[in-house]
């Protein structure tokens, strides 16, 4: 790859997914940090390919997105899926934005976050995207404990969203976030948060985080008409689409947000900070629980990706009529 390649020119988009593009068939694009970053093998194949299954199975096309040889994959078959599952540990890199020209230069893979996924998807032409959790304002980052300074740890996920348009398909904030704070950040980005079915955003981990929505809509018909309205007005800032993790796997809100506090208290204790911080409270959540906290992850992934699917199926329907 010569320097100075484009972004566009950097994309390799699969074939499946070029057709449904240029045909107007609904897309969903997916990241790639689960694969290698957020659960271990087999558990991670198995979710990425339950994720791409769920789409399908919803009317519209996968588009996993990851980086490989400088270059940005916007698709990935069975095979390119399950190498990623399996590469050693720590030997792929985490992209976001402010990684990115790093991680294409470095050549081999590299995983990209929930920023790094919608630069690429949106340069394709996808409108909507999924995800389990997005990043926000860290806990302590506005003004930790007394004597303690504010860290300003706060995820290059919220200036995405307030920049990219697109349709960003979640289960809220990830609960060791300050889902307030994070909130009140995506409002000043211009970014609107809309929760279906439920008045409160959705804990991640659990059904509610106790912050209460910004927006509410009923069920995907609704939700898909206030995101065409939102696209359509041309604002340049993402849409954000909550859905409360299945009843079934969640957690109780009790429960999980007991796990977090412990987490984050036993993570001041170790010293562990900055980039590292978000695996190490989620795999602390996970002993916590006794691998519940997992459970519900799994399960949060598969259903946002399903319910984005259905988004877009809407958003196809509204956007030919």
């Amino acid at each position: 790859m010569p320097d100075g390649s484009t972004l566009i020119e950097r994309l390799r988009i699969a074939r499946a997914v070029a057709t449904a593009i240029a045909e107007g068939r609904p897309v969903v694009a997916l990241e790639s940090t689960l694969i290698t970053h957020g659960l271990p093998y087999p558990q991670n194949l198995e979710v990425a390919l339950a994720s791409e299954e769920a789409v399908r199975g919803a009317g519209a096309e996968p588009a996993t997105v990851a980086i490989r040889d400088g270059a940005f994959l916007v698709g990935l078959d069975e095979a390119g899926l399950t190498a990623m599952a399996t590469q050693p540990a720590g030997f792929v890199r985490k992209a976001a934005r402010p990684s990115l020209a790093i991680a294409l230069a470095a050549g081999g893979w590299a995983a990209t976050t929930v920023s790094a996924t919608m630069v690429a998807a949106h340069a394709a032409g996808i409108r909507v995207f999924a995800t389990g959790g997005i990043g926000g304002v860290h806990r302590g980052a506005l003004g930790g404990a007394v004597g303690a300074p504010a860290t300003f740890d706060i995820s290059s996920d919220l200036e995405e969203l307030g920049r990219t348009p697109m349709a960003a398909v979640c289960a809220g904030p990830k609960a060791i976030l300050d889902v307030p704070a994070t909130l009140e950040y995506l409002e000043t980005r211009g970014v609107p948060v809309v929760t279906i079915g439920q008045p409160e955003v959705p804990g991640f981990f659990a059904r509610s985080s106790g912050a209460p929505s910004p927006g509410t809509v009923a069920d995907i018909a609704e939700a898909g008409s206030v995101v065409g309205a939102h696209l359509g007005l041309g604002l340049g800032a993402a849409i954000l689409v909550c859905v409360p993790v299945p009843s079934d796997a969640a957690l109780p809100d009790e429960t999980a947000h007991e796990a977090v506090d412990q987490a984050m208290l036993d993570s001041t204790a170790a010293g562990i900070r900055g980039p590292e911080l978000t695996p190490w409270l989620l795999a602390r959540v996970a002993e916590l629980t006794a691998g519940a906290s997992v459970r519900a992850n799994t399960a949060l992934i598969v259903n946002d990706a399903r319910v984005a699917a259905e988004l877009a199926v809407v958003l196809g329907r509204l956007r030919g009529g």
